[in-house]
């Protein structure tokens, strides 16, 4: 019988795969709704977003630049999402 007191490998792949998701469209929402840079919480989600969207951070140049935000980093989530969740499938099958 399997212990179910402990996540498994496919959910904990799962749920990093939300967090990196959750922690960008935080980001997109925080920018479009204009929140103030130099607060320190809003700084950490930026840089941490930043740093999960680099790959796409510059793939379309769109105007206006919340829609800029909101298409590259959304790409990025969407990705992560559809990834995540791919291979969360995939080891639970195995």
């Amino acid at each position: 019988m399997a212990n179910r007191s402990r996540p498994s490998a496919a959910a904990v792949l799962a749920a990093i795969a939300d967090l990196a998701a959750i922690v960008i469209g935080l980001w997109i929402l925080l920018y479009v709704l204009d929140a103030n840079r130099s607060n320190d919480f809003v700084d950490f989600v930026h840089d941490f977003a930043s740093w999960l969207a680099g790959w796409s951070r510059d793939m379309f140049t769109v105007d206006p630049d919340w829609w800029n935000v909101t298409l590259n980093y959304g790409i990025a989530a969407t990705v992560y999402l559809a990834v995540g969740h791919t291979v969360a499938r995939t080891v639970r099958r195995w």
